[in-house]
This record gives C-alpha cells, structure tokens and sequence, in this order.
C-alpha cells in the first residue's frame, strides 16, 4: 500500500521528532536528562509531536503496518499533553534509550522516496 500524501507527511513528521529527540539527549547520561528541564521540554515537545503525527496516519497505513505501535505513541502524547503534572521523566528516558531506534526503523522505509531532481 502506497501512502498517500497525509500519510508520507506524518511518517516525515514522526521521523523528523525521533531524530531530534535523538539529537537532543545523545551523549546524556539519565542524571543529565533529569537536571535539564531545557532538554526535558525540548523532548516532550518531540514526543508531542510524534504521537499527534501518528494519530494522523490513515487507517490503512496503520493496519499495513501493526508491527508499529501507534496506539500506544499516541497514547504517550495524550499523556504529555493532558496529564503532564503526572509525567515520569524515567519513562521518558526509557522510552529515548530503548524504543526509539526500534520505532525510526520501522518508521523509515516507510518515507516515500523524494522525487528527481529536474536539472
């Protein structure tokens, strides 16, 4: 199934907030991660971002794909958003250092590829 422009735009949008995440906290250590509300809020926005961009991928990507956990990264947006006072950064950081990798790979062949260039 071919994804359609919505969908190649969220995947873009997806990729693009786990790459700054990435970006953002490499080289970190948790106690890094934790006595930085600059890096912490930076990440939230990110995941922010990831789990609205997934809650906009079409059903049918989602169903080609199950592999991908779409509910539960927009759930963690929903979490973010709504229920911030109740966020634990040492979920964050799991979720940075274990899962995110994992969710670009999945995520990456799914971009579609840029068109040629006209010279």
């Amino acid at each position: 199934m071919q994804a359609n422009n919505r969908d190649a735009a969220s995947i873009w949008d997806m990729v693009q907030a786990i790459r700054r995440m990435q970006d953002f906290t490499t080289g970190l250590t948790f106690d890094d991660y934790q006595a930085s509300i600059l890096i912490q809020s930076a990440v939230e926005r990110q995941l922010e971002i990831l789990g609205e961009a997934a809650g906009r991928v079409s059903d049918g990507l989602r169903q080609t794909h199950p592999q991908i956990d779409w509910r539960r990264t927009i759930g963690l947006r929903n979490i973010i958003i709504h229920r911030y006072d109740e966020i634990q950064q040492d979920v964050i950081w799991s979720i940075i250092t274990t899962e995110l990798a994992t969710l670009l790979t999945q995520l990456e062949p799914l971009l579609p590829p840029l068109p040629d260039a006209q010279t």
